[in-house]
């Protein structure tokens, strides 16, 4: 790489760093380039991306951002892994980690706090932001549909009352 993409390289990194709701650093050692296109297809889908970095660039593109806390992460073979939904990156790293053992979560970031494995594991286990929306949609429809029923129901307790009544006045 020449001095103007290293110069492009870091001035990217830098806007993902600045950006960024959550940064996960992985290595992937042994990782085949099937398994990483899943990985790059799966996070694509989902908003999120990723991205393998040279280690001594990534740190001089994290000096002076929320995330500056990872560079402790990099060393060896490294990619990051980032989303804007502080849950989407954490939750396909950590499943895709469990499907393959070359690939290594290290920990990651939260602007202005540096997360551990086990940070990133109760990240994964959150419910994303549209299933949140979903089920705060879901509550607030809810008492709707209960007024709705509650109101339909006096009229069919009359209604039967009434049949009830003409049922045994038929008999009789």
């Amino acid at each position: 790489m020449d001095r103007q993409g290293k110069q492009n390289f870091v001035a990217n990194l830098k806007g993902v760093f600045s950006n960024s709701s959550v940064v996960v650093v992985a290595q992937n050692t042994g990782l085949t380039v099937s398994a990483m296109n899943d990985l790059r297809s799966e996070m694509r889908e989902a908003g999120g991306h990723v991205k393998v970095v040279k280690n001594k660039l990534t740190k001089i593109a994290l000096e002076g951002t929320p995330l500056a806390s990872i560079d402790e992460f990099l060393s060896g073979p490294s990619m990051i892994v980032y989303s804007d939904d502080p849950v989407t990156a954490p939750k396909i790293a950590i499943k895709f980690a469990k499907e393959n053992e070359n690939f290594v979560v290290l920990g990651g970031a939260l602007p202005e706090k540096k997360i551990d494995l086990g940070d990133v594991k109760q990240l994964a286990s959150l419910p994303s932001l549209d299933e949140l929306r979903s089920k705060i949609l879901g509550l607030i429809m809810s008492p709707a549909g209960n007024v709705a029923s509650l109101l339909n129901k006096p009229s069919s307790n009359i209604a039967q009352v009434v049949k009830a009544y003409s049922d045994k006045s038929e008999a009789a």
